[in-house]
């Protein structure tokens, strides 16, 4: 339904998803009888895990994570569903105890990584230890697992795996030396450490010296390693997938991660269609590494020579490698600007015979974060964010053309781990606002049905929340769009709501329809806020110059949009008291949060800053990724560092006005964020005593950019729910 009020229209979403017929037998209570949903439920909440599906599209495995609600810790179990009845209920998969990565190989077989006993020779100590390794065993229709047995026996932890298309090989992932010939041998490999005492000894060519939330081992790398399968067992030492660590001839030798880290994954590494090779994403580590978004495709033929660089003539990124299951192609996504961790990502299309490569999307202004096959080979799924949602499209190889597939009633709201299946059918995990990932079947690109209900029930039984989409002219007069999210129970009546401005991180990112467990707006409305979202300029899912139009400008036309959408969510819905407001944002909505205090400090009663930028100039010699700083106040007129142009650093820094900063404000950190490092949070927040402002300070010693631990997610929101119940319900 749309509507208009005077300016742009306005779309109305409502947060609800379907659950599978057994789920829905029991109706939920009415509104006003349902409990407002608490820090302690989004904590507790069951989780989809990992799915894979069987080859013949038959069945699925999957993964529930399960938080205890007295000591908070998480447990994950696997159920089995039929892909074939939906109605059918799960069941229940007994995999050992510490099993994760479920997989099934086209040889009939489910393979999973599991601990597993294994005698240490080193010293003679004849001591045996627990080592994570590869099984395998037989899954029956019920959910038994037989014939249970090893299939690796690795010197050292498999942190992942890959099986080849037939399962006649295996490649397995894993931290260790370069110098190793063989997976995780013992060799020593951090050069860092030299003795007697503990300290770290770094030389200014190893590039990173700490990387997002752990200090660097210079010399261990993660390294694939591939294998055959005989009888289910791996044989011979393995196949170094980056060839040997020395060279003849003084030719250039891979040296990096795969995946990449810190946030790559098996996405970064495929088998060719017959197993003959593997590809794999990399970016070479040396000092330039963290000035360097150079991530390039490489090709192992499996010999054990050096692999090749398919990528080398592009200097940006390039990832998602995908074989087409007939051996064809390789299709990928890859960027154009080099330093530039944001840039669009165009789908390429890889001839794997000519070796002829072609933009498939370049076309089509929207960025693909995941790309997938369908079985014959005709089609690439992909999915990108796009005006607050992120739907999955259809692309024909062949012209290129792209086409959404409408594959949920209503809002497609984030549809992501899509996984085609034989006979047109889409496997796919779908959130939004309203209720976390559940997994959903399409047949033939029609609506999809769901095939789980891990926490729908659950979540059905709570006091929903409203979403309302809508639009307005922002900065320089494009349009802008934001959310509002507010408690079902009282909208529409005559109850007031105090408001609390949501500004989201990136800055290149979106608070779009979608579940969080960290930064969640259901749960906040929930405690009687109306929560207003706005996808600023350099918010994605609008195009890539909206993206590129924060570069240089990180407190320019944001800062005017968030002030004209705050206005224009306060003229749409009188519900919302503008008297009584919030704001609160974390990584660069934490720097927002600074810059407020300089900008606009007269509006809001109180703000809640979250790992943000406090002083550009101690930022820059701070942060690991110089890349992402440099390409900000540089863009497309070169990177720059802060010593080559102080003017625009200091341009937009919170450290320059705190002279204006009023307004009481929380201030959390974690002790190893290395993005934005702790300090940041500490300056920031002796610029509030300094002044004499209210303030609080919360640190997490053992959290990064991010707050994951079960206990911390909870004091994180229960700290931040009273902070601003202070200012704003101050009865």
């Amino acid at each position: 339904m749309k509507i208009t009020l005077g300016f742009a229209p306005i779309v109305l979403a409502a947060c609800v998803v379907a659950a599978p017929a057994s789920a829905q037998q029991k109706a939920p209570a009415p509104q006003q009888d349902r409990p407002v949903m608490t820090a302690q439920d989004l904590v507790t909440l069951p989780r989809l895990g990992g799915v894979a599906p069987s080859p013949d599209g038959q069945r699925a495995i999957y993964g529930v994570t399960t938080t205890d609600p007295q000591n908070y810790e998480r447990s994950t179990s696997y159920k089995l569903k039929s892909l074939v009845d939906l109605s059918a209920d799960p069941i229940h998969v007994s995999l050992p105890e510490g099993a994760s990565s479920p997989a099934f190989g086209t040889d009939g077989w489910l393979y999973f990584l599991a601990p597993a006993d294994r005698l240490q020779t080193a010293g003679n100590s004849g001591e045996t230890s627990a080592v994570q390794q590869v099984w395998r065993g037989r899954l029956s229709a019920s959910g038994v697992l037989s014939e249970l047995a090893l299939v690796t026996d690795a010197a050292g932890d498999v942190g992942g795996f890959i099986l080849s298309p037939d399962a006649s090989r295996i490649a397995l992932l894993g931290d260790f030396a370069r110098e190793c010939t063989t997976f995780a041998c013992d060799a020593p490999g951090a050069t860092h450490l030299p003795g007697p005492g503990t300290g770290r000894l770094y030389d200014s060519n190893v590039g990173f010296v700490r990387h997002w939330d752990q200090w660097e081992t210079p010399g261990i790398y993660g390294r694939v390693f591939t294998y055959d399968l005989v009888n289910g067992r791996t044989a011979g030492n393995g196949i170094a997938a980056d060839g040997p660590a020395q060279s003849a001839a003084g030719a250039a030798v891979l040296i990096g991660d795969t995946p990449t880290k810190p946030f790559g994954g098996t996405e970064e590494v495929a088998f060719a269609a017959d197993g003959s090779g593997l590809f794999f994403a990399a970016r070479q580590a040396d000092a330039m590494e963290p000035r360097s978004t150079n991530v390039d495709i490489y090709y192992s033929d499996l010999s054990g020579g050096a692999p090749v660089n398919l990528t080398a003539q592009n200097e940006a990124t390039d990832t998602l490698p995908a074989p087409s299951p007939d051996g064809k192609w390789l299709a990928y996504a890859a960027m154009a600007r080099p330093g530039y961790e944001a840039d669009r990502l165009v789908i390429q299309l890889r001839d794997l015979q000519t070796g002829q490569t072609r933009a498939l999307t370049g076309e089509f202004d929207r960025s693909f974060g995941s790309l997938a096959w369908t079985p014959d080979s005709r089609w690439i799924i992909a999915t990108a964010q796009d005006t607050l949602d992120t739907p999955a499209f259809r692309i024909d190889p062949q012209s290129g053309a792209v086409e959404p597939l409408d594959l949920m009633a209503g809002n497609e709201a984030h549809i992501g781990s899509v996984m085609p299946l034989l006979g047109e059918r889409l496997l796919f995990t779908r959130d939004s606002v309203g209720a976390p990932a559940e997994l959903f079947l399409s047949e033939r690109w029609g609506q999809a049905e769901p095939v789980t209900d891990v926490a729908t029930s659950i979540v059905g039984q709570q006091a929903s929340v409203s979403t309302r989409r809508f639009n307005f002219p922002g900065a320089n007069g494009d349009t802008v769009w934001g959310q509002i999210h507010k408690p079902e129970r009282v909208s529409g009546g005559t109850a007031s709501l105090p408001v609390i401005l949501y500004v989201h991180g990136g800055p290149q990112g979106s608070f779009n329809d979608a579940w969080s467990t960290r930064w969640n707006p259901r749960v906040l409305a929930s405690q009687g806020y109306a929560v207003v979202s706005i996808d600023f300029h350099g918010s994605t899912g609008y195009g890539q110059a909206f993206t590129d139009s924060i570069n240089r400008d990180w407190g320019g036309k944001p800062l005017e949009d968030l002030q004209l959408g705050l206005a224009a969510a306060l003229a749409l819905d009188p519900q919302i008291d503008g008297s009584r407001a919030c704001a609160m944002g974390a990584s660069y909505g934490g720097y927002m949060m600074n810059w407020i205090q300089g900008q606009w400090p007269e509006r809001f009663d109180c703000l809640v800053q979250h790992d943000g930028v406090f002083d550009q100039r101690a930022m820059y010699y701070e942060t690991e990724e110089l890349w992402f700083i440099e390409w900000e106040h540089g863009g497309d007129a070169g990177p720059r560092a802060y010593y080559e142009d102080p003017e625009i650093y200091e341009r937009w820094n919170p450290a320059n006005y705190v002279q204006n900063w009023q307004t009481p404000m929380l201030v959390i950190t974690g002790e190893q964020d290395f993005r934005i490092p702790y300090t940041q949070g500490l300056a920031a927040f002796t610029a509030l005593q300094r002044r004499g402002i209210e303030g609080e300070l919360l640190v997490f010693p053992d959290e990064n950019h991010w707050v994951l631990k079960p206990k911390n997610s909870l004091q994180w929101h229960n700290t931040v729910f009273a902070w601003v119940d202070r200012w704003l319900k101050p009865e």
